[in-house]
């Protein structure tokens, strides 16, 4: 049996109409969890962080991660090896809200330790925050947890 053009392109606008409808729902079924929920006042206070960025570019060495089987390590820089730094670490993961783990920062040694069981097997935006000497520092990059 032959179908006439009328028929064909009936049928190709359904399937089109079809396919329309399963990207709908498919798309109203995603989730999207905002970076953060209070971002209005967050953007407010960002200058701090501009400023601590300033302060972190300023040191003569800078701020680095590696990790092993069991830990994520940040090192902070040489002149504060034997300083007191607090402040705050934030593993922000993009993939999921529930991932992200945030922890003080109390140190004498230069070395935060985070456990790898507190962290998923994704890619994290690293964002530490610390205080030494009344002074404050901002650093952030990117590593993935294996």
């Amino acid at each position: 049996m032959q179908l006439s053009w009328g028929w064909k392109i009936s049928m190709l606008y359904t399937g089109f109409a079809v396919m329309i409808i399963v990207l709908v729902v498919a798309s109203s079924r995603q989730k999207f969890d905002l970076v953060s929920a209070d971002y209005y006042q967050k953007e407010i206070e960002y200058q701090k962080v501009i400023d601590a960025g300033h302060n972190q570019a300023s040191l003569a060495g800078t701020v680095t991660l590696h990790d092993d089987a069991s830990a994520v390590y940040i090192d902070l820089p040489q002149e504060f090896k034997d300083q007191i730094a607090s402040g705050d670490v934030h593993f922000y993961s993009a993939v999921n809200k529930d991932w992200d783990y945030t922890d003080k920062v109390n140190t004498t040694n230069g070395r935060i330790t985070v456990p790898k069981d507190k962290l998923h097997q994704t890619r994290y935006s690293v964002r530490l925050s610390y205080t030494v000497n009344d002074k404050d520092y901002y650093f952030e990059t990117e590593v993935p947890v294996r």
